[in-house]
């Protein structure tokens, strides 16, 4: 969907987490009386025999570093790199964090225990052992829960002080509740009852013996449990490729939103009159058309392309070396098309993607429709798509247009409204070096092809796998808007485009002067730039109406395929619809008619069983109804 409003992602359990919710600091907590309110909030998820605990607060990073260690030593190969960054590190890459990394949180963890639990960590790390890890770390984060809790004890003279305490363990404790609920859903429960009743009677009850009495008990039961399986026990981790995301992991869209620049729209043509072009729209921000795990974890094309540009803000750990970039062909997404390489590759952005042919960083698909095929089955495990399917997708594909860029001419040369800094750096690009074999920057990039030549070079940015290997050429990349793909090369390892200019400097030894690499990059900033590059919303032009005009192009492809009697097409099209726009409801700023959009939400459930049981005139009925209270409420819908 264009304008991708979900504000909710996944975490490794598969529960919601909305990421607009507000974050909770435990150090404050510890020292406010409102830790009780966020207390109960948590703590009542813990009883719930089909969800894990999770909380609308960022993950606590003990926790958070367990799960992600068992989600990225599922992954083969291992980014043991990574792995290391997560305990050692307070990297940006982690968004559950505080200003000391995880070594130095269990610190006093160890003092407590009469050993460092971090040395059995660190050790497995050096010895590259996935099995000794995960039980280190486990049992790392079993001390910890331990640690909060005796924390607590200290302070039961004053009960609303050992709230915060008792918070802090059981946030802990939220990156083992997964493993045990899976293994053991009884003591799962029993373990959410005993929390539960910790902080109540910490919070109900008065300085005594009843209070210590009761909290010894609670907390003795959550104790034995974890000693046994995750201290003295060996816990028995699932084998293989993990099905869910973890803690650290961002699939969310990044703010501000890209601004969707499509054919069609600059010629004035309504998209509804476009029948492939709306059917392929939704397909591209459906996840029904991918397999596990990224239908369920509601992954979709527009999820990393994100309004045809890209998804910056995109990670996923063990996956990714920096965000904004992917291993799409590891056993995660689909373990049959898995490599054995760790090679995560820079999301490209898809505007003007009709130009920009051969497809993949490594231009190895000539075909737009060959590369969109594979990159459902082959890459994201989806049944095989229709030829319908693929025929709508292409067609949407094919409207995505480049950012109008008002300082370039029609032949791709700068006009008189460039800067003269960027006009020097034209002159540079376009001038030959010797120690490039007589080429110029615009030898490949070419200014009259969208700065393309539709050929792969190996400039020496890759690593081929033997010596005098040939697979480290890459796809030429388009160079218009590169102002906004930041970070550049196939891998992502160049933050800036000055970096980008060095790299050239350095790799070919040009020997330019610091002013020649200050024009260059105004030259790149130039045509790589764009006018309206971001979406601008106000109080009633929010991202739901945005999101709702586009669900009603959407639904406009019923018009032909009820007719059709196409059961399939129509069934896939309700199914992503109603749940975009149950979902996408969240983020309505006029809540007097969240009601109103739900109830159009089941008109579309009940429209989707008439389809599904081929009631074609129960559906076409239903139809016509939709349309009607569409037309009568869609403008109180923002």
């Amino acid at each position: 969907m264009r304008s991708i409003g979900r504000t909710a992602r996944r975490n490794f359990h598969g529960a919601v987490i909305t990421t607009t919710a507000p974050t909770y600091h435990w150090s404050r907590l510890r020292n406010q009386g409102i830790a009780w309110l966020a207390c109960v909030a948590v703590l009542l998820l813990a009883i719930q025999a089909n969800a894990d605990v999770a909380s609308q607060s960022k993950w606590h990073p003990i926790a958070a570093a367990h799960l992600d260690t068992v989600f990225v030593t599922g992954l083969e190969p291992i980014d043991w790199t990574v792995i290391e960054a997560r305990f050692a590190t307070n990297h940006s890459y982690f968004s559950h964090r505080r200003t000391s990394p995880v070594y130095a949180l269990l610190e006093p963890i160890g003092r407590f225990a009469g050993s460092d639990p971090a040395k059995a960590i660190r050790q497995a790390i050096a010895n590259k052992d996935a099995l000794k890890l995960r039980l280190a770390s486990a049992k790392a984060t079993s001390i910890a829960v331990r640690y909060y809790l005796d924390r607590a004890r200290g302070k039961l003279d004053r009960p609303s002080l050992a709230v915060g305490d008792v918070l802090e363990a059981q946030a802990v404790y939220n990156g083992l509740a997964s493993h045990v609920r899976k293994s053991d859903p009884k003591a799962h429960r029993a373990l959410g009852l005993a929390w539960l009743d910790l902080a109540t009677d910490l919070r109900t009850g008065q300085p005594g013996a009843a209070v210590r009495h009761s909290f010894n008990n609670g907390a003795q039961t959550i104790e034995r449990h974890l000693r046994s399986r995750f201290e003295d026990g060996v816990p028995d981790f699932p084998r293989g490729p993990p099905s869910g995301l973890p803690p650290d992991a961002l699939i969310a869209e990044q703010n501000p939103l890209p601004r969707l620049v499509l054919n069609f729209e600059q010629r004035g043509i309504d998209e509804r009159k476009l029948f492939f072009v709306a059917y392929g729209d939704m397909l591209f921000d459906s996840p029904e058309i991918f397999g596990e795990p990224a239908r369920s974890l509601g992954i979709s094309c527009a999820t990393c392309h994100n309004r045809s540009d890209i998804n910056q803000r995109f990670y996923i750990p063990g996956l990714s070396a920096r965000p904004g970039g992917v291993d799409v062909d590891s056993a995660f997404f689909q373990p049959n098309a898995n490599d054995h390489r760790l090679d995560p590759l820079d999301i490209p952005s898809l505007r003007g993607i009709r130009f920009t042919g051969p497809y993949g960083r490594n231009g190895r698909t000539a075909s737009l429709r060959e590369f969109t095929r594979n990159v459902i089955i082959g890459e994201f495990n989806g049944p095989e798509p229709t030829p319908r399917m693929l025929d709508a997708l292409v067609a949407y594909l094919n409207e995505f247009d480049f950012l109008p860029v008002k300082q370039l001419d029609r032949s791709g040369m700068l006009n008189n409204r460039a800067s003269q800094a960027a006009k020097r750096g034209e002159s540079l690009f376009q001038r030959p070096f010797a120690q490039m074999g007589g080429r110029s920057c615009a030898s490949c990039h070419m200014p009259s092809s969208a700065f393309l030549d539709g050929r792969r070079h190996d400039i020496g940015s890759g690593k081929p796998a033997a010596k005098f290997g040939r697979d480290g050429a890459f796809d030429t990349p388009t160079l218009l808007g590169a102002a906004f793909t930041a970070p550049y090369f196939h891998d992502g390892s160049l933050a800036k485009l000055a970096d980008v200019v060095d790299w050239f400097d350095t790799r070919f030894n040009l020997k330019l002067e610091k002013q020649s690499k200050a024009d260059l990059v105004a030259y790149l900033e130039t045509i790589g730039g764009g006018e309206q590059p971001f979406e601008t919303f106000d109080d009633t032009n929010t991202r739901f109406r945005m999101t709702f005009g586009e669900i009603s192009v959407f639904l406009s492809t019923l018009d032909t395929l009820i007719p059709a009697r196409d059961e399939f097409h129509a069934d896939l099209l309700i199914r992503t619809v109603a749940r975009d726009l149950r979902a996408d409801a969240s983020g309505m700023w006029n809540t007097r008619q969240l009601a109103r959009v739900h109830q159009l939400a089941d008109e579309l459930d009940h429209l989707g069983r008439a389809i599904a049981s081929s009631k074609w005139n129960e559906a076409e009925r239903l139809w016509r109804r939709y349309k009607k209270d569409e037309e009568r409420h869609a403008a109180e819908l923002y």
